[in-house]
């Protein structure tokens, strides 16, 4: 089950009972305050989250819903996760990796020239070959100095990772699971942020409280695409995106992005729901957009995307 935010529920209300004349009634001041509390409670939680720079996040996907925490760093400072072991395990990547090698022999060629034929090109093309050598020596030196400026601007762009490891992504199904995880020292690939071992010495499970914006219903996302135009959610649609791009990074899932990727059908959805969430003059052509995309084809790409993802994630009780 997903959040319940997409979700009606509608609960009887029940007569108020009333007291027993043998028991004294209280009054509001006796009450205990348990929503300041609670208030109180969740907003130092949030500072916690805020000063450490590091939230917790709630994803539901077929298996069952689980939490799992998540950062937003620069490229350069990051430590991108050791899938080795993950794609020895996956026999359908193995025997592509496979393929992949026996073409790359078969393309290899080997050419033995005659010694004198071999010696007579090389005088004659020898003035030439100095010529290129010169010419490839300045296009490589401003390729460099094209390519460290580049390099330069990744290494400042933030990106995301989870608590994850060995191209796993950890779910747990309980805050004092997840707690517990993080206090044990365990290896995961949020350790070596510098603010991981302020957050396994002050986390409480009551701080596991991911705000509205953080938690991601995946297994809702094929069956409402089946419903057909009329009942998509752009909401929810949306934000399976954007943590569905989020996980792929961090979990080194090439496929995934792939399909998401800018000019892809499922970005195309994604960018018509958001114009129809903006309205205007934008959301009346996001919505004829919208009708351009197949339901077929939509649900039938979120359901590869959540399986791939379903299928690198490690759950923990």
């Amino acid at each position: 089950m997903g959040n319940p935010k997409h979700t009606e529920v509608s609960v009887a209300r029940q007569s108020p009972q009333r007291p027993d004349a043998d028991e004294p009634e209280l009054d509001d001041a006796d009450a205990p305050a348990e929503s300041g509390t609670a208030t109180v409670s969740a907003e130092a939680a949030r500072a916690l989250w805020d000063e450490l720079r590091i939230d917790p996040v709630e994803i539901a996907l077929p298996a069952g819903t689980g939490y799992t925490l998540r950062a937003y760093r620069p490229a350069r400072e990051l430590t991108p996760t050791d899938v080795a072991e993950r794609d020895q395990d996956d026999p359908f990547l193995a025997r592509r990796q496979v393929a992949e090698e026996d073409e790359e022999d078969d393309d290899e060629a080997v050419v033995i020239l005659d010694e004198e034929v071999a010696q007579e090109f090389a005088e004659s093309d020898e003035e030439e070959a100095k010529g290129r050598r010169r010419d490839a020596t300045d296009e490589d030196a401003k390729a460099d100095s094209d390519e460290d400026e580049d390099e330069d601007e990744a290494g400042d762009e933030e990106v995301p990772v989870f608590l994850s490891h060995r191209g796993k992504l950890l779910l747990f199904k309980t805050p004092e699971s997840l707690v517990s995880f993080v206090r044990s020292g365990a290896p995961n690939d949020l350790s070596q942020l510098d603010s991981w071992n302020e957050l396994s010495e002050r986390v409480e499970p009551a701080d596991i409280a991911p705000l509205d914006e953080d938690v991601y219903e995946l297994d809702l996302v094929v069956e409402n695409l089946r419903g057909g135009h009329d009942t998509w959610d752009p909401t929810l649609l949306i934000e399976a995106g954007e943590v569905a791009r989020d996980l792929a990074y961090a979990l080194r899932l090439p496929a995934v992005l792939d399909m998401l990727s800018a000019g892809s059908s499922l970005d195309d959805l994604d960018e018509a729901l958001r114009a129809t969430v903006d309205g205007g003059v934008g959301g009346f052509f996001g919505r004829r957009r919208l009708k351009k995309i197949g339901a077929q084809t939509a649900s039938l790409g979120w359901r590869t995307i959540v399986g791939k993802i379903s299928a690198v994630v490690d759950w923990r009780d």
